[in-house]
Formats: C-alpha cells, structure tokens, sequence
C-alpha cells in the first residue's frame, strides 16, 4: 500500500487506563500491556499504520511516566516525537500541540488522530477507510471522523449522527451525542443513522489550527509559542511554562460539537462509516467479551495461570500468572493478580475498577498506583 507523503499519525498515549488496575499502572498503563497477543496495544497501533507513514512521521504525546517505556517499545521512533506533556490537559491542546508542530514541519500535513490502545480486527479495511479519509481531510477545510457501526445500544460511547451522502462513502456529520442512557442508546442504534464515535480523526494541520484559533482563542497562541520553541534549547522550559495554562478540554467539546452546531453543509464534518471490527477494550469485561468471541472457551471461562480445575463455572475471567488456580461455582468474576494487589469482581462492575484508583490515589497509596 503507498504510502501518503503528507499523512502523519498522531497517537495519543497518555492515559493511566484506570480500568485495567491492577495490571495498568502510572508507568505501565494500559497501552503498554500486551492484552491482545504478544505486542502491546501501543505496538499493535504504530504496526498497523506503517504501511500508511515511515516510523518518522509518528509523533506520539504521551507523559513523562509513560515516556521511556514507549520509547523502549517503538525504539525506531525519533525520541524527539515522544512528546511528554508536563500537565494533563485532555485531547484538545494535546492534538493541537501536534497540529501547530506539523504546519511548521510540512504545511500540507494531514494529521490522523488515534488513540493508543484500540482493536482492529480487519487492518487492510482500517487502512482503507484511512486512505478514503485522508483524501476527504486534504480537500479543504474537512474535518473526518471514523464512525463504527453500532451492533448494541451502548452507554459507554459517544455517538455520530450522521446526515446526507458525500460521496460513494461519506456521510456528512449533523451533530456529535455523548454517552447517552440506555434508552436514548436504544433509539439511536434503530435510528440507523447513529455511529459509535472510534475517537479517530483526520485533518488537515492547518484545518486543526485554525479551528483552534476559533474556538479556543486563549490555548491556541500558547501552542503556537510552544510549537516554535521547538527543537530549540528553550523549548522544554516554554512548554512547562505555557502547557498548564492551556484549557483542559476535549476535541469534541472544543472543536466538534461547535463546528457540528454550524449545520451539515457549513459545519464540513464527515463521518466514514466503518467495518473493520473495532473495538477499545475499555475494562476487563470487554476484554473478557473480546476474547471469548475469539475463541469460545468452555463455558466461557478465560483463565490465564499455569494450571487450572474448573468445575460449575461459568463466565469467568482469571489472571493469575504462574499460579495454579482452581474455580469451583462461581459465575461472571473478574480475578486479577498483580505481585502487591488483587482485584475481586464481577464482569458487571467491572467498569467501576477505576474507582478504586481513585481511592489510592485519595489515600496516597502511590505504590499501588
């Protein structure tokens, strides 16, 4: 597959993957595990999008607890493209950081956003659809989001609606929902024309910029300094300095929920309907869900150990290890061993994982962080 001179991926890694505690940590977070085969998530990310860019036109923004394990995993990837933010400030300064970097690197960028811990089953379709996206996004002033096709109505995911026809593949975007109750959900999937929002985009750097400049007027000066500082000796101090000072706010809320409010035909946001089999795995239940789909195990009992009885038990997932572990009348329990800690619960709430992270965190527990 050729490769785009102007496409430059953007891997957004700094997420502390709270949900997959105890296994996710500060400096080991989720997208740093291998939960789905022998490469990490973030490896799998980089791999399946070489065919689209050289290794040096990634660009990864991640923190400075992340960063030399990332750099270990991609060691192909120009240390100086591992950017660790010195503050958290969601998606929006950090892809915006990226998008000031580029215009002055390549003023044709087309910049694809993506985050570092995602599933795709089906990589030529994925590639694909980002080639298709890419030639949308290097148009004009188009913004292109990758809708998948819901198969249930899910609360955890932002949703798309999408409008008229652009082109043989295009949908234009009317508006962007987000995680709604179950109800809202229900209607949206028999709506029909409702996606599940991936969180992947592309857009032109110049696109993004000027957006920014728009929407968030007191941010985008502030990356602007920081982009031009860059490769410079007084970059790192400019980015402490101004980075905090940024908004802390997402894309969506930023940039798209703003521009979808202009109309579809004015708003220029497209939506590429996908079917690429995605999915962000974002507790252990999905995880769980992920695999049994994958390789339907007795009774859908997932246990990962060196040796194992199972006797009236179903549904389970077990990560223990090195150990042997017998399950015996249980049913739906997520069991997660680490060397200092131990998760005990149910693939119903597991999606409350993070909530004890929060309560280390409240007690200053660091280590178990």
């Amino acid at each position: 597959m050729a490769k785009n001179s102007s496409f430059y991926p953007v891997i957004l890694a700094g997420g502390r993957g709270t949900r997959f505690w105890p296994l996710s940590r500060k400096k080991r977070a989720k997208q740093l595990l291998a939960l789905d085969g022998k490469q990490t998530m973030i490896q799998q990310t980089v791999s399946r999008l070489l065919a689209l860019a050289p290794t040096k036109r990634f660009w990864i923004i991640t923190n400075s607890d992340l960063r030399p394990a990332i750099l270990k995993q991609l060691p192909k990837l120009p240390k100086a493209q591992a950017i660790a933010e010195p503050a958290t400030r969601n998606t929006a300064p950090a892809i915006g950081l990226a998008a000031f970097l580029l215009l002055l690197e390549n003023p044709d960028a087309v910049i694809g956003m993506f985050p570092s811990d995602h599933v795709i089953a089906d990589e030529p379709s994925y590639r694909k659809t980002i080639e298709r996206g890419v030639e949308i996004a290097a148009a004009g002033e188009n913004i292109v989001v990758l809708g998948i096709r819901p198969t249930r109505p899910e609360t955890g995911y932002g949703y798309i609606e999408a409008g008229s026809a652009f082109g043989a593949e295009a949908l234009r975007v009317r508006r962007f929902t987000e995680k709604p109750d179950v109800k809202k959900a229900a209607e949206f999937v028999a709506a029909g024309n409702y996606f599940w929002n991936s969180g992947m985009f592309l857009w032109s750097a110049h696109t993004l910029a000027n957006a920014l400049r728009e929407h968030l007027p007191k941010t985008a000066p502030l990356l602007e300094e920081i982009a031009a500082a860059f490769r410079t000796r007084k970059f790192d101090a400019t980015f402490r300095r101004l980075y905090p000072k940024c908004e802390n706010i997402s894309i969506d809320y930023a940039v798209l929920e703003p521009r979808s409010a202009k109309g579809e035909q004015a708003g220029n946001i497209f939506c590429l309907p996908a079917d690429f089999g995605w999915n962000d795995l974002g507790s252990w239940t999905a995880l769980h869900e992920h695999h049994t789909a994958k390789t339907n195990p007795p009774e859908g009992n997932l246990i990962n150990a060196s040796g194992k009885f199972v006797l009236d038990a179903q549904g389970n997932y077990v990560h223990a290890p090195g150990k042997f572990v017998a399950a015996v009348g249980v049913t739906d329990l997520v069991v997660v061993e680490t060397r200092d800690a131990l998760l005990i619960t149910t693939r119903q709430q597991a999606q409350d994982v993070g909530k004890v992270v929060k309560y280390l965190d409240e007690k200053k527990l660091h280590k178990l962080t």
